[in-house]
């Protein structure tokens, strides 16, 4: 398949320089490739024009959008299809296949579903549930990226565990995209400490206002994976034994252990994530509570 489609790829970056180059060459098939660069400090946006992909800037001020949905309003989109992809996925042929029958079909999906492969210390994991999915394939002007109201700014630029909410139906693509990050795994647990302040301030809003925002994804449990995700989330936050669960879930009931001693060290990294969510969760209270005048009580 040589022809390009009428999508335009959009790839959100700050300092991906051990990455663009591949992300891009991958994705050819694009009628137009935009990278959206948050002024990265490295080589970032000239190997993205060395590839091929056209080069943005964008300077977050706060607040709502962030990047991928600044893009969205921004860029002046003229294909019908729009894919998001990040800088450490790879859009493998198969899929671009996929991508072309749903194209080509007369009554397409509003959008779709696509798996994150997960790739860890250079092995592509079949076992331990870590892969999940996201819509990252939707007509141009059926989605938006959710409005999740923090009390407090993270400084994280762009959408991380924000989720597109889509006007019409969610199908599936069956053919998962690469995830594999180059960066190694001191960035990886860097990234994801970042992650977990975020998150914890968005648990702490959903417990105390019973939303996670003032526009955002339903969630459900029969809904698509994205909606099934939250849905659970918002169950396992109340949970004391949160961080040992999440060990049991992707060592033993997916069967993690089968990845070797990866599959342990990913299972623990997990765990301890969430651990961590906790952790900064407790210590927001502390703040509010010292504020306030009050002791926050013991737990999550």
């Amino acid at each position: 398949m040589t022809a390009q489609l009428p999508v335009t790829a959009i790839v959100a970056v700050r300092n991906e320089a051990a990455n663009i180059s591949r992300c891009v060459q991958a994705l050819q098939q694009a009628a137009r490739i935009v990278v959206v660069d948050s002024d990265s400090t490295d080589d970032t946006a000239l190997r993205a024009e060395a590839a091929g992909a056209e080069v943005v800037q964008f300077t977050y001020a706060g607040g709502y959008p962030k990047k991928r949905q600044w893009a969205l309003k921004h860029l002046d989109i003229a294909t019908d299809w729009v894919l998001l992809v990040d800088a450490d996925e790879l859009v493998p042929a198969a899929l671009w296949d996929e991508i072309a029958a749903v194209i080509a079909s007369s009554s397409p999906c509003s959008a779709y579903l696509v798996e994150k492969g997960f790739h860890f210390l250079g092995r592509r994991f079949r076992y331990g549930g870590f892969s999940h999915s996201a819509v990252s394939l939707f007509q141009r002007g059926v989605a938006h990226f959710e409005k999740l109201d923090l009390s407090e700014d993270s400084g994280l630029d762009m959408e991380v565990h924000e989720r597109l909410v889509v006007d019409g139906p969610v199908g599936r693509l069956m053919t998962p995209l690469i995830h594999d990050d180059q960066k190694g795994l001191t960035a990886y647990l860097d990234r994801h400490n970042r992650y977990a302040s975020w998150e914890a301030a968005a648990r702490l809003r959903f417990l105390s206002t019973g939303r996670w925002g003032t526009e955002s994804i339903e969630p459900r449990f029969w809904g698509n994976t994205q909606e099934r995700r939250r849905f659970l989330k918002q169950i396992a936050c109340r949970i004391p034994c949160e961080p040992t669960l999440w060990f049991l879930y992707h060592y033993i009931v997916r069967l993690g252990f089968l990845e070797g001693r990866r599959g342990w060290i990913a299972s623990r990294i997990r765990a301890q994530y969430i651990a961590n969510v906790r952790a900064k969760m407790y210590e927001l209270r502390l703040q509010a509570d010292s504020a306030a005048g009050t002791e926050a009580a013991d737990g999550c």
